[in-house]
């Protein structure tokens, strides 16, 4: 009876071992993926800072991009524009000079005209005389 007892207290007792490893195999497995887990979610941020960094800097290279790009638009049209403002200057003082040259000779022509008829007149007095 006595060795009944003793084995039925061994069996309770590696019963209770096993059961102990069991939760312990259990709660260890769950500290794993715990771990894992946490380990994951690190280097995903790190991944995610690194991504945003490469982000920004591709950002700020587009952004000078574009500016040199508005610059050198910028630029052209200064230059059109200045050309454009020549080119009608020039066509002014073309016209201006044109103008004078046309009033000269139209002066030439009225004192021309004058000259002749005074001539004339002249030339009548001293066939009259």
């Amino acid at each position: 009876k006595r060795n009944e007892e003793k084995g039925e207290e061994r069996k309770e007792k590696s019963e209770k071992k096993r059961v102990d490893k069991s939760e312990k195999r259990k709660e260890e497995k769950k500290e794993k993926k715990r771990k894992e887990k946490r380990e994951k979610e690190r280097k995903e941020k790190s991944r995610e800072k690194i991504r945003a960094k490469g982000e920004k800097k591709r950002k700020e290279k587009e952004e000078k991009r574009r500016e040199k790009r508005e610059k050198k638009r910028k630029e052209k049209e200064e230059k059109r524009r200045e050309k454009r403002e020549k080119k009608r200057k020039e066509m002014t003082d073309k016209t201006k000079e044109e103008k004078r040259v046309v009033r000269k000779v139209k002066r030439e022509k009225r004192r021309e005209k004058r000259e002749k008829k005074r001539n004339e007149k002249s030339e009548k007095k001293r066939k009259q005389n």
